[in-house]
């Protein structure tokens, strides 16, 4: 049996602040190294996607708006309407902000998990957790029951 001084206990508080302030560092604090590699792979795919969507709106919205400027310096030479530039600038715009829900839900989420397994880190998962249940037969009262045990 382990005394309180060798339990490792880990601290749910510290391995949110953790991986508050730097993505992955709570599942380095509680051991889950396995996790930091999806956890940046969430938060850079959603990055690279707020980049991309970002570039192509602010591209048919400056070329709508010039468009409606009277400016002729149109890079797409008539190959879209107005309505077309408008759908485009809407259809980014919206997975633009979609992909910003996609980065604050993958931060939210590595927050989320550093600290349940913070609070999970000393949760006994040996395989002598077991119920063992069996017929009795009682002498005395001449009856049966059932005897449930639980090997802790």
């Amino acid at each position: 049996m382990l005394s309180a001084q060798e339990i490792e206990r880990k601290i749910p508080r510290k391995a949110s602040l953790y991986s508050t302030i730097i993505p992955g560092a709570g599942q380095l604090y509680t051991k889950k190294y396995w996790k930091i590699p999806i956890i940046y792979a969430g938060l850079i795919t959603s990055a690279y996607y707020i980049k991309e969507n970002d570039n192509s709106y602010q591209l048919y919205r400056e070329t709508y708006l010039n468009r409606i400027a009277g400016n002729n310096s149109d890079i797409f030479q008539g190959q879209y309407s107005d309505a077309d530039l408008t759908t485009l600038t809407n259809y980014y715009r919206r997975n633009r902000e979609i992909s910003i829900l996609c980065f604050l839900g993958t931060y939210i989420l590595n927050i989320v998990d550093a600290s349940v397994s913070a609070h999970l880190f000393n949760y006994d998962i040996s395989d002598d957790l077991s119920l063992h249940i069996q017929p009795i037969y009682f002498s005395k009262e001449n009856t049966t029951g059932i005897a449930l045990s639980f090997n802790l």
